[in-house]
This record gives structure tokens, sequence and C-alpha cells, in this order.
């Protein structure tokens, strides 16, 4: 299995939990959870995952903002960045690339899924 490492960034309990446990079981990788954007942008700078699955809906700091915070910093900047969104996912990309959005995923998403979704995103074989 590929041992990656994936930070969650969601203000919802039930979003984490089940996220981190799909990633952990289907995908073998590890996984690191922050419930607010500014939690994140520390675990993010701190431990350096491969990839960040980003909710833009929270409070205080949004997703939004917190992927242009991480874009702040050097060591932050290269980490690709998957918005969690109930939104127009296509629009929210297009709209948000500047900004370090390498892809957006639609909640709400089939947690069976999202492995392959995650690795066809991010061209991770």
């Amino acid at each position: 299995m590929d041992t990656r490492c994936i930070l969650i960034i969601d203000d919802e309990e039930d979003i984490r939990e089940v996220t981190q446990l799909t990633l952990e079981l289907e995908g073998g990788w590890q996984v690191l959870t922050a419930e607010s954007g500014r939690k994140g942008v520390d675990l993010a700078r701190f431990h350096h995952p491969d990839a960040i699955l980003l909710d833009v809906m929270m409070p205080d700091m949004d997703g939004l903002m917190t992927a242009k915070v991480l874009q702040e910093f050097p060591d932050t900047q290269s980490i690709p960045v998957v918005l969690l969104t109930a939104k127009g996912a296509a629009e929210i990309v297009e709209n948000f690339q500047g900004i370090g959005i390498a892809a957006a995923i639609s909640k709400p998403f089939d947690p069976l899924q999202l492995v392959p979704q995650i690795k066809q995103l991010l061209a991770w074989t």
C-alpha cells in the first residue's frame, strides 16, 4: 500500500471520523485531523502532509482563508489542497487555483470512492 500522510481539516467531527477511517482502511494512509483552519495550518507546517482535505464552510477561518494562509508559508505552498465542498466543485477549483487549490470533491461523497478519487485527482499511482 501507498503510505501517504493526509491532513483533514473539517469542523464537523462526524465527517472527520468517517473520512479518517476510510483513508486509513481503504488507502492505508496515515491521517491527521484538525477541527479548525488555524489548527490545520499548524499541523501542516509541523507534519508536511502529502495532501490536505479542506472543508470550505467552517467558522472563524473558512477553507478558502485557510488555503490562502497555507500559501503564505514556503513549507506548505507545495502541499496539494483538495476542497470538500457542498458547492459546485468545478466552479470552486477554477476560481481559486491561484491559492493552491488542486481539486475539489463535492459533499456528500461516497466513502468507498474517496481513496480512488483522491488518487485520480492528485495523479497518485
